[in-house]
């Protein structure tokens, strides 16, 4: 099977009533890796994930994929910082993603219960969706989101309505898919989660990479003012 990664941008711009949000953008992404996408509020952290993951169309640009663009969609998931969930069970919720790829209701529903007992779901799954709270859900949504195995992995703030503990189960459970090699991007306003997490930094202004490297260089020397003070926790205007 021929993967979908790389991922390049090539003067990828984001448009919105005739306001660049995002842009232009040259950016490649390889197979494996933890990318986080970090900058000030505004900065256009989610309008990037968006749009490298097809949810917002580039005005300028390409944002190409090694394969084609339908297959590729089948090979990346996405999950938002305020969770969606389908006003089923659990169980529902987790099969759903399978059976609308044609997945036979048995062959779905095993699946969802194993990775429900690898995301601490069990004892839920004849629960409504949306009576979890706000850990569990993004467990779920985390779990739905990897049942198909998506080669890449979207995330937009996954613990930014979430306690301590809650962030650190997400945290883990993050690191472990990184580690079983799916590519994860995700943005984060939480530095010492991007300190955890990344092996790679993308640090955005006014919409666009202002700087982006190894996170081990980037977090011990930035390379520029701003990003040394976003560090240092300063307002960048």
């Amino acid at each position: 099977m021929v993967a979908a990664l790389p991922l390049t941008l090539t003067g990828a711009t984001l448009r919105r009533q005739g306001k660049t949000l995002i842009g232009p953008v040259d950016l490649t992404l390889g197979r494996i890796g933890v990318t986080v996408v970090i900058g000030p509020n505004g900065s256009g952290k989610t309008s990037l994930l968006r749009m490298m993951h097809g949810l917002q169309r580039t005005a300028d640009g390409h944002v190409g994929w090694s394969v084609a663009d339908a297959i590729a969609r089948e090979r990346q998931a996405y999950v938002f910082q305020r969770p969606i969930a389908l006003r089923r069970s659990v169980l529902a919720n987790l099969m759903f993603p399978l059976r609308l790829r044609g997945a036979s209701r048995a062959q779905a529903e095993a699946r969802a219960r194993a990775i429900a007992d690898r995301f601490d779901l069990t004892a839920m799954l004849a629960q409504p969706a949306p009576s979890l709270s706000g850990g569990e859900m993004q467990r779920l949504a985390l779990a739905r989101a990897l049942i198909t195995e998506p080669e890449i992995l979207f995330a937009d703030e996954p613990c930014a309505a979430l306690d301590g503990r809650a962030t650190r189960q997400i945290e883990a459970l993050l690191a472990g898919t990184a580690a079983a090699g799916t590519r994860l991007v995700m943005a984060t306003h939480d530095m010492g989660q991007a300190r955890r997490l990344a092996s790679d930094v993308i640090f955005l202004l006014h919409g666009r990479i202002h700087e982006t490297g190894p996170a081990k260089t980037f977090f011990a020397a930035p390379a520029t003012p701003e990003a040394e003070a976003f560090l240092n926790g300063d307002i960048v205007e």
